[in-house]
C-alpha cells in the first residue's frame, strides 16, 4: 500500500530535474522511482504505469542507446580571432550617476524623509552595483529614504524570496547598495489604458512617495519598435510583477509593440515616477553612458533616441552565415532569452520576422550560468545540448518564466536533443549541419552572446577573417571540451 501522498511543496521540489543515462545497445527507457516511496510500494507504482508517477511528476531517468546517437565526426581545427571595436567606457560611473541626477534637477522634487523606491532588475548589467549604490547615496544625501524593489516581472520563480535571491546572485544586497530591499509579488491596479488593458504596479513601489527607475537600454530579443528594452519596459513589466508580465505578453508581440508604452506611461504618471536612469553599454559590455531622463521622456523620444544609440554600439557576430555555432553558456544574466536572439539570428515567434543575419544551421549550447539559478529560458533556441545542462534545469522557474511570456516564450522553453558530453554535442552538430565535409564546416565558438570580442573559428572561415578590416587572427586554438557526462 502506498504511503501518505506527498504535499505539493515536496512534489514541486522533487520534480525539478531530469537524469540522463547513456548505455550500450540493449538498454531501454527506465523510470527512476522516488526514494520517498517505501520499498513495498514500488511494485505497485511500476505496475500501475500511470497514476501517481505521471500525476505527481516524479523525476525521470531517461536511458538511451549511446550507439544510436553517437557521432565519430572529426572536429575542425580552431583559430582565435579578435574583433576590433572602438569604445570609450565611462571612467567613473559613480560620478556620472551623481552628475546626471544633478543635471536633471531632481533634488528640487525631494523633501526630507521621502520614501523613494529604486528599481533593481534581473539582468547582468555591468557596474549595476556601483550605479545603483550611487543613486541610493545621492538620494540619501538629499534627505530621502530610498529602498530597493525587485522589478523583474515573473523572474525568480515569481516569488519575493526568489527575486531577492536573484538580486543577491548579481551582487545586489542591502549591504552592497546601502539601503533596505523590500520585496513583494503583490500589486495594485493603477487603471486601464484605452483598449481596456489593466495596468499593475508593485504595491510597495506604489505606496512610496516616489520611484527612481534604473535599467539598461538595449534592443529587445522578441520584437522591434521605437521603444524596446529599457525604462518603459521596467515600468510596465518589471514593476508590474507577474501580473504585468502576463498582461503584456498575453497578446504576444502585439502587447510588446502596442501596449507596453501606454502601460508604462500610466505607471509613470500615476505611480509617482520621478525620473529614469538609463544605462548604455558598448560592444565590450562596458558602461558607455549613463543618462537621466525626466518622466515625460520615459517611453518617449528621449528613450527612443537612447535605444538607437545603443543599437549602434551592439556586439555582433562578424559572419552572415554559419553551419555551426557553439555557445558555452546561456542564462538570464546574459540575456532575457538566455542567449540574445539578435546575435544568433533566431526569432521563432509566429508573425515576427527573424533578424536578416546571421543564418545559423545548428546551434549547440553546453551549460547554464550559475547566476541563472536553473532558469533555462532560451534553451529552446538551440538544437543540441548536453546532459549536464539538462540536469541543471529548474523546470519550475523555467516554465513560470516561459509561460508568463505566452506565445513569445513558448518557442524558447523546449529541451533540445540532449547528448552525453560536449564532444558528442559538437560532433553531432557537425554531422547534421548540412555540410558533408567536416573540414569545410563554418563553425564559431563563443563564451556567450554577451561576450563576442574573441571568437574561436574553424579554418573554413579564415579567408573571410583575412578580408575583414576589423578582425585579427591571434593564432591556433585547441578544442577544450568537458568529456564528463551529465
Amino acid at each position: 500500500m502506498l504511503h501518505e501522498k506527498p504535499t505539493d511543496r515536496s512534489v514541486s521540489s522533487i520534480a525539478q530535474r531530469l537524469r540522463f543515462v547513456y548505455r550500450p545497445a540493449g538498454w531501454g527507457i527506465n523510470i527512476a522511482l522516488p526514494t520517498v516511496l517505501a520499498p513495498d510500494a514500488m511494485a505497485g507504482v511500476v505496475q500501475s504505469g500511470k497514476g501517481w508517477l505521471s500525476h505527481y511528476g516524479w523525476p525521470m531517468q531517461i536511458t538511451l542507446n549511446i550507439e544510436d546517437i553517437h557521432a565519430d565526426t572529426p572536429l575542425p581545427p580552431l583559430f582565435r580571432v579578435r574583433q576590433r571595436w572602438q569604445t570609450a567606457p565611462l571612467a567613473d560611473v559613480t560620478a556620472a550617476v551623481r552628475a546626471e541626477l544633478d543635471r536633471l534637477g531632481l533634488a528640487a522634487q525631494l523633501r526630507p524623509g521621502m520614501r523613494i523606491a529604486v528599481t533593481a532588475g534581473s539582468r547582468g548589467i555591468t557596474n549595476i552595483v556601483p550605479i545603483t549604490a550611487a543613486a541610493v547615496r545621492w538620494l540619501r544625501d538629499h534627505g530621502a529614504e530610498p529602498f530597493l524593489v525587485p522589478a523583474m516581472g515573473s523572474h525568480g520563480g515569481a516569488t519575493a524570496e526568489g527575486q531577492v535571491a536573484l538580486l543577491a546572485a548579481l551582487g545586489i544586497t542591502e549591504q552592497s547598495i546601502g539601503c533596505p530591499i523590500r520585496a513583494t509579488m503583490e500589486v495594485v491596479e493603477l487603471g486601464r489604458i484605452a483598449d481596456g488593458t489593466p495596468v499593475y504596479m508593485d504595491r510597495l513601489a506604489a505606496e512610496a512617495d516616489g520611484v527612481l527607475v534604473i535599467n539598461r537600454i538595449k534592443t529587445h530579443t522578441s520584437f522591434k519598435a521605437p521603444i524596446e528594452s529599457g525604462l518603459a519596459k521596467m515600468c510596465a513589466v518589471g514593476l508590474g510583477k507577474r501580473h504585468g508580465a502576463e498582461i503584456v505578453h498575453r497578446t504576444a508581440v502585439y502587447g510588446l509593440k502596442e501596449q507596453l508604452v501606454p502601460m508604462a506611461r500610466m505607471v509613470v504618471e500615476r505611480g509617482k515616477v520621478l525620473a529614469g536612469l538609463a544605462i548604455l553599454e558598448d560592444a565590450r559590455d562596458q558602461t558607455a553612458a549613463i543618462v537621466a531622463l525626466p518622466p515625460a521622456e520615459i517611453g518617449g523620444p528621449g528613450e527612443a533616441a537612447l535605444l538607437a544609440r545603443s543599437k549602434d554600439m551592439m556586439a555582433r557576430l562578424p559572419f552572415d552565415r554559419l553551419d555551426v555555432l557553439v555557445v558555452d553558456r546561456i542564462g538570464k544574466n546574459i540575456s532575457g532569452t538566455g542567449m540574445d536572439t539578435n546575435v544568433i539570428g533566431r526569432l521563432p515567434i509566429p508573425g515576427e520576422p527573424p533578424p536578416e543575419r546571421p543564418v545559423i544551421n545548428v546551434i549547440v549550447v553546453f551549460d547554464l550560468t550559475p547566476e541563472t539559478h536553473g532558469n533555462a529560458n532560451g534553451i529552446g533556441l538551440a538544437d543540441i545540448t548536453t546532459a549536464r545542462l539538462a540536469t541543471k534545469i529548474d523546470f519550475h522557474a523555467t516554465y513560470v518564466n516561459v509561460l508568463t511570456a505566452g506565445l513569445v516564450g513558448l518557442c524558447k522553453g523546449g529541451l533540445p536533443i540532449t547528448l552525453p558530453t560536449e564532444r558528442d554535442a559538437v560532433a553531432m552538430a557537425i554531422k547534421t549541419c548540412g555540410q558533408p565535409d567536416p573540414a569545410a564546416v563554418r563553425l564559431v565558438r563563443i563564451p556567450d552572446t554577451l561576450h563576442l570580442e574573441e571568437l574561436l573559428v574553424s579554418a573554413a572561415l579564415l579567408p573571410e577573417v583575412a578580408a575583414h578590416p576589423d578582425l585579427d587572427v591571434l593564432g591556433p586554438a585547441a578544442w577544450v571540451l568537458d568529456s564528463a557526462e551529465g
